[in-house]
């Protein structure tokens, strides 16, 4: 005989599955760990690209400058010096040169600097009004700091290059401009007004020069 069923028993919830109790990496595992994996891929390219590529571009850029120079410089640009290039742009410097895409009536001055040891002076003539300029770019590819008559005016010039952390006197009439960095890619520009006035501009672009601290004490 089977005994009635008490009607002041409440019926028990259905049974619940395992699965069901687990939580969803658990329920997936291996979508789970392919989300996980593409996560960590992207987060590592992302900095890899942010962090790691511009410097890897702008050594290269270094290597390639100090070792082969540019335009008819040859065996290349000795750090802390300034290379004047005495001719306009060509076709043949374009495809050549690592300086990429340069302008046709520009005179180019290129330097690398290595502020480790000391500060660099760059002095600037009177450009008479001229259009000219010189920019700083630190191993981010960032321009920091800019010279010319934009920002500066075209009267001649002193300006103390130093790198980070430096504290030492600085000469009278010179202005002070800090680098993140103590590598420091230098990009001179001067403009051509016509091919009869290329070697007056030139003149101008080979007074930009570049003089240790430790020798400008007595003048450049």
């Amino acid at each position: 005989m089977i005994a009635a069923k008490n009607s002041n028993e409440k019926a028990l919830p259905p049974a619940v599955s395992d699965a069901s109790n687990r939580s969803w990496p658990a329920r997936h595992p291996r979508l789970f760990t392919f989300l996980l994996s593409a996560v960590i891929v992207w987060a590592v390219d992302t900095a890899g690209y942010i962090y790691i590529y511009p410097h890897s571009i702008y050594n290269a850029l270094e290597r390639a400058i100090v070792s082969r120079g540019i335009g008819a410089m040859p065996g290349g640009i000795p750090i802390n010096t300034i290379y004047t290039m005495p001719d306009l742009a060509s076709p043949y410097m374009v495809k050549s040169d690592p300086l990429v895409g340069p302008n046709h009536d520009t005179l180019y001055a290129i330097g690398w600097l290595d502020l480790s040891r000391e500060p660099q002076v760059l002095h600037v003539p009177d450009m008479a009004g001229r259009y000219y300029s010189v920019e700083f770019v630190d191993s981010w590819g960032d321009i920091f700091a800019y010279v010319g008559r934009r920002t500066t005016g075209t009267q001649a010039g002193d300006y103390l290059i130093s790198g980070p952390g430096w504290r030492g006197a600085l000469p009278p009439g010179v202005t002070q401009i800090s680098s993140p960095d103590n590598t420091v890619f230098l990009i001179g520009r001067v403009l051509v007004e016509s091919y009869r006035d290329l070697a007056t501009a030139y003149i101008l672009e080979n007074q930009i020069q570049l003089t240790p601290l430790s020798h400008w004490q007595s003048g450049p």
